[in-house]
């Protein structure tokens, strides 16, 4: 068992998205295989996936693995229930910056809402899951209005548009996902602490988990 702890944590940050790849079928399988005629990818290359039709994995970031000629495993991705490909793409993710800043992280969101299914012929309520609620980190940062990271966010900010994150856990875990990112760079503390700014960071599609060796 890994147990992790946020200490020599890295919180790295997409900076170059390549051309998109057109994806001609993923299959219902353990692992998921990628048909695109031509692709370039190579074992190890992370990609960020917009698809539709198996939507359960659209905006997912996963690694490649295995690839041949045509095709491509997403390393760790079980699509056997997932619903039916109907057209994708996938593109190469450059993660080039890295945090430096980050002082406390917290998780909110991300479980299913109740739905009450509750009839007259019973005295006691029944509900089941639902949609899951928005899955959102919040950061802690020191205010550093240089710090390569921040500035990278703030443009995504402006653009209103989401980017790829990993966190890499000491132990070699990993957690990849897009999100979009929200932060103002406004100075925040209080007397005599070190100035700090928050950022916010709303998953888009679902977090994909790789263990450590």
């Amino acid at each position: 068992m890994n147990v992790n702890i946020w200490s020599n944590v890295a919180v790295d940050v997409q900076t170059v998205l390549g051309a998109a790849v057109t994806l001609d079928s993923i299959s219902k399988a353990n692992p998921a295989v990628a048909g695109a005629v031509a692709h370039p990818f190579l074992d190890g290359d992370v990609v960020l996936l917009r698809i539709k039709g198996m939507r359960e994995l659209d905006w997912a970031v996963a690694r490649v693995d295995n690839k041949a000629s045509g095709t491509f495993e997403l390393e760790g991705i079980d699509s056997t229930d997932f619903k039916t490909f109907v057209s994708g793409t996938a593109q190469k993710i450059t993660f080039g910056v890295s945090a430096e800043t980050f002082q406390d992280v917290s998780a909110n969101g991300g479980e299913a809402a109740d739905v009450n299914v509750s009839t007259i012929h019973n005295d006691q309520d029944t509900s089941i899951p639902g949609n899951r609620t928005p899955l959102v980190f919040n950061f802690g940062s020191i205010w550093d209005p240089n710090d390569p990271v921040l500035k990278a966010l703030k443009v995504f900010d402006g653009k209103k548009s989401p980017c790829a994150m990993v966190f890499r856990f000491a132990t070699g875990d990993l957690v990849y996902f897009a999100a979009t990112p929200s932060t103002s760079l406004a100075p925040g503390g209080s007397a005599g602490a070190v100035v700090t700014t928050p950022v916010k960071l709303s998953v888009r599609g679902r977090l994909t988990n790789y263990a450590g060796a």
